[in-house]
């Protein structure tokens, strides 16, 4: 038999407790998403969204008829910096990650798993979207799977890497750069999924160049 002590028993509730904060990120250190709140973000009211939650460290868009997802209400950069997460689609068919930020003074929408389920790219340049100019690439997506996205604004470009592999390398120059009307509310940085259930986590934002 196998007698628990007074310490020992406190050193296992530590356990346990540290177990459960394993998902807290620190403000300070660029992490966006804490892991077990909002804090720092708002329920985008597009209107026909589905439901979102935060769970086992992940936030959840519940799947809606249109748009579903978060904006951030905080300060945010417009120029030489760069996003990571992490991003799932869960169930659906369509984009699991439509990421809105900002270029200068412009809007832009990094597409993943868009327009039945393969389209990545940028909406809108020159007023073309995702899946029809010069950014769009094909690729596919499993259900239940994490990918991690890294997106880069800096020295003129938008660089997109998902699972370390360059999916847009765009050069802005005099390129007109503008969003769809359907995600005007995630100005001016948001992630949204369609008509599909996503999540996310592990949200950061860093300073274009510095290592994580």
């Amino acid at each position: 038999m196998i007698l628990l002590t007074a310490s020992d028993s406190c050193r296992s509730k530590e356990t346990k407790s540290t177990s459960k904060e394993e998902h807290l990120y620190p403000r300070e250190e660029g992490w966006l998403f804490d892991g077990k709140s909002l804090s720092g973000w708002e329920v985008t009211n597009f209107g026909p969204q589905g439901p979102v939650s935060v769970s086992d460290g992940s936030v959840i868009l519940g799947m809606g008829d249109g748009c579903t997802g978060i904006t951030w209400n905080e300060e945010f950069p417009v120029d030489n910096y760069e996003v990571s997460l992490e991003a799932m689609r869960v169930d659906g068919t369509d984009f699991f990650c439509g990421m809105t930020f900002p270029v200068g003074k412009d809007p832009c929408t990094l597409i993943v798993g868009g327009w039945g389920g393969t389209v990545v790219g940028l909406s809108s340049i020159n007023g073309m979207d995702a899946s029809e100019n010069e950014t769009t690439t094909l690729m596919q997506f499993e259900k239940n799977r994490w990918y991690n996205i890294r997106l880069k604004v800096a020295d003129g470009k938008i660089l997109v890497l998902i699972d370390d592999e360059v999916a847009v390398d765009f050069a802005i120059g005099d390129n007109m750069i503008s969003i769809r009307p359907e995600v005007e509310l995630s100005k001016p940085f948001g992630i949204c999924s369609w008509h599909t259930t996503a999540a996310l986590r592990k949200i950061k934002l860093l300073s274009a160049g510095t290592e994580e």
